[in-house]
């Protein structure tokens, strides 16, 4: 595989970790909460798509709606019946509970459309391959996901900069004691937050599902990989994760190519070494604790 291509694909790739890092980034800036229920929630809302269009009949895009709408009321489930009832939990209660939420939303799905792998296409292909400049490949499948980033990323840079909800939620972030005292209702801001990040997740799983098999497991190594991307561009910075999600994209194709055997472990690698290292992130800000 040329240079150009194995380049193009690895930041195609990289995009769409770094749309499904933002699903995490959302919630846990706002609540603090890392979700590892987020990749089940994604494929959840994806079966929907698949279920009313083979079912029902639904176009693609009509099937998307619908997903999005489900996945937004999954997000608000999730946040209202699992984490509200939690009393002065701690980070490990926290990851306790979205565990739950995995298994649970993934025994479901197995039970609803049993473990056997389904094609599910989506109006963009990766096999289909144009030539806009001679030697310069790129697959249509790349390009939407290229487009479909930049349209979500600029929409949450205005959304977070010129609307009241969005300024609520980056008031929640910053300190929720501060912005609930100033009138804030912090509980729809936290809901609204499971929800958006619910709705960016399943994007980005339709986009990943293209290069991929639907099956109850389908998300669990992209979620692990956007949480690398996450980890390593700090997951208390936007643009971070979403830099991070490029450079696990190029990482992952590029050794991949070379190591093909060690190809599903990169993501490992990256989060220990990120950890070890810099544990709040390469564009995160670091704080030492003075004692």
């Amino acid at each position: 595989m040329p240079f150009k291509q194995l380049l193009i694909e690895g930041l195609a790739m990289g995009a769409c970790y770094g749309l499904f890092g933002l699903a995490v980034v959302i919630i846990y800036k706002t609540s603090e909460v890392v979700n590892f229920a987020a990749g089940t929630m994604a494929m959840f809302s994806t079966y929907v798509a698949f279920h009313v269009i083979t079912l029902y009949g639904f176009p693609f895009w009509l099937a998307f709606l619908v997903s999005l709408f489900f996945a937004a009321v999954l997000g608000v489930f999730v946040e209202f019946f699992f984490i509200k009832p939690a009393k002065n939990p701690t980070l490990l209660g926290l990851i306790v509970i979205t565990i739950g939420a995995q298994l649970l939303l993934g025994g479901l799905a197995g039970w609803k459309w049993t473990a056997d792998q389904q094609a599910f296409s989506i109006p963009f292909s990766y096999k289909v391959i144009y030539e806009p400049i001679p030697g310069f490949h790129i697959s249509q499948w790349a390009i939407a996901v290229f487009v479909i980033a930049f349209i979500i990323v600029t929409f949450l840079f205005l959304f977070f900069k010129f609307t009241k909800l969005g300024r609520a939620m980056r008031a929640t972030q910053q300190n929720k004691h501060a912005a609930k005292i100033m009138g804030i209702k912090t509980d729809r801001v936290f809901a609204f937050s499971w929800a958006f990040s619910s709705v960016i997740g399943v994007t980005a799983a339709m986009l990943i599902s293209a290069r991929t098999i639907l099956d109850p497991d389908f998300m669990m190594e992209p979620f692990l990989r956007a949480f690398a991307a996450a980890v390593l561009g700090g997951l208390m910075s936007i643009p971070g994760v979403l830099i991070g999600g490029g450079i696990m994209g190029l990482l992952e194709n590029f050794f991949g190519y070379a190591f093909p055997s060690w190809k599903p472990i990169t993501a490992f690698v990256v989060i220990v070494l990120v950890l070890c290292v810099r544990p709040s992130g390469l564009f995160a800000k670091h704080y030492v604790k003075k004692v």
